[in-house]
This record gives structure tokens, sequence and C-alpha cells, in this order.
């Protein structure tokens, strides 16, 4: 299901949407609050420009809404159906998902956006 040449594999692995060979990103790790943004300006092995235009990734805002939306329903229904909470508790345990997954949201926000204008291609690495 998650095979290399796919837009899910480039989406959740954070690779060049074009060769997926490398990491879009300067640190893999979202939780570095401070290098949460950071990415690569080309790949490595297919020369992929990831900011396409200046401000390209504030579209990516759009899809964090949607991201976080998603987000915050699991959190409510894995609270409020599966441990029977309160509506206040799992009110509260919706915060708290966002706010420890928000570095993640916005880095799959990013990978989700370049994925729509960006396609794999198998032989992107070769024709540097």
């Amino acid at each position: 299901m998650l095979k290399k040449g796919s837009k899910l594999y480039s989406i959740l692995t954070g690779t060049c949407p074009k060769c997926q060979n490398e990491s879009m990103y300067v640190n893999k790790n979202p939780y570095n609050l401070s290098k949460v943004f950071e990415m690569h300006d080309r790949c490595s092995h297919c020369n992929t420009k990831y900011k396409i235009e200046p401000s390209f990734f504030f579209g990516a805002m759009y899809v964090s809404y949607g991201v976080g939306i998603a987000f915050g329903v699991a959190a409510f229904i894995i609270s409020y159906y599966f441990f029977k909470s309160s509506l206040k508790t799992s009110f509260i345990a919706i915060i708290v998902a966002l706010i420890i997954f928000m570095p993640y949201i916005m880095r799959l926000s990013r990978n989700i956006w370049i994925n729509m204008f960006i396609n794999y291609d198998k032989n992107a690495s070769k024709k540097i």
C-alpha cells in the first residue's frame, strides 16, 4: 500500500514528490520546533525546486485546516465513544491532540499541498 511511487508514500514520508529519494526537510523530526519549516531549496537527486513560486506554501494553510479538523474529529471519537468521556473531557482531548500533533499537521499539510502540483517520475533521478 505504501509503495514508492505513490502520492501517499511521498505525503507520509515527506520525500521529494518527483523522485521520492530524499526528505524535503532539513531535519526529518517535525518536533524540532526551531526547524519545523526549514526545507531544502531543491532535491539533490532530481533538482526539483520545492518552492515553486514565492509564498507557495501559503496554500498549505487551507489544507492544514482540513487535516486539523480530521485530527480533532478523531480525538473526539476516540475520547467520547471509546473511553466514554464527558463532552467537556472530549473537548479538552481535541485541544490537547491538536497541540501535540500541530508540528506533524503542518508538515503533512505541506506534503499534501506540494503533491497536488508535482507528480512522481520514476526516471527523475536519472535526468540530472
